[in-house]
């Protein structure tokens, strides 16, 4: 459905020297290939990038789980394993400039790349806020979660695993080896307010589609300005929140049309292109 790039398993680095390291961070029911256009923009640029298939919540599992759906914050602890490993892996590790580690991340991933530096918004606090707002996109389950809102409050009730989960995140990630975030298309922002950004003090770049169906533009634009106002943002004119994945193949604008289907005005790969060149300047400029 989708063109997820060029690879080369098991391909060893083509040198010793040690690499800025950029983790992806996919959205909702997505993988780490979806983000596979940023991370050859990356690689190109001369970053080393490790994408993470976010448990219970990714097209990389046979079967969606709820606790990856209804728990964001874990996504932002994933990161941070995913960093752990990584430094602990002996032939990857040797190539890690470790003062040079950035996020980045779209839709659910760019509110996790948030997350992983210091941004919080807890779960419990959704629930409040969505009971006022209904109509927030960010308020519905998606189409890929495949059970209700019913089911996750029985199990807020009765799962250990789930219980343990409300518990942490109660308290930030803030994973100080983070140094720089970008977030494309984060969701969650319009829901979140000034005091939920006050830990998140590394550089951070917000990119946004004008044409978004599932985030609230204005919101989101308000949220920045109030609680990142340090932070730079840009705005894709016609863009709507899936013309960040992947590019479809013809089978996926056949049987996938609704997350297919851009403007006639977007091309997709040259979105991706340019969103690539912005990532990597802002990286090479802040780290």
């Amino acid at each position: 459905m989708f063109r997820f790039g060029r690879n080369a398993l098991d391909a060893p680095f083509a040198d010793n020297r040690k690499r800025p390291l950029v983790i992806l961070s996919h959205g909702t029911g997505g993988s780490a290939a979806q983000l596979s256009w940023l991370a050859e923009s990356l690689v190109a640029a001369g970053y080393l990038v490790a994408g993470v298939n976010h448990h219970g919540n990714t097209g990389a599992e046979s079967a969606s789980w709820p606790h990856g759906f209804a728990l964001p914050a874990e996504r932002a602890r994933d990161i941070s394993v995913l960093i752990d490993q990584l430094l602990g892996d002996k032939e990857i590790a040797p190539n890690i400039d470790t003062d040079r580690i950035a996020v980045a991340g779209f839709s659910i991933g760019g509110y996790s790349a948030l997350a992983s530096s210091g941004a919080h918004f807890k779960v419990s606090d959704r629930q409040l806020r969505c009971a006022s707002q209904s109509s927030n996109p960010v308020c519905q389950l998606p189409p890929e979660a495949g059970f209700t809102e019913a089911d996750i409050r029985v199990l807020a009730n009765s799962d250990i695993t789930f219980k343990q989960a409300l518990a942490r995140d109660e308290h930030p990630v803030s994973d100080s080896r983070i140094r720089v975030v970008y977030a494309i298309a984060p969701a969650f922002l319009s829901l979140m307010t000034k005091d939920e950004f006050s830990l998140l003090d590394v550089p951070t770049r917000v990119v946004l589609a004008e044409k978004d169906e599932q985030i609230l533009m204005a919101e989101t634009l308000d949220v920045l300005r109030e609680g990142l106002a340090d932070a730079t943002s840009i705005t894709i004119p016609d863009a709507g929140h899936y013309s960040f994945l992947a590019s479809c193949t013809f089978r996926g604008r056949i049987f996938l049309s609704a997350i297919c289907r851009d403007s006639s005005k977007i091309d997709r790969d040259q979105l991706h292109a340019r969103i690539g060149t912005d990532a990597a300047r802002f990286f090479d400029a802040k780290l």
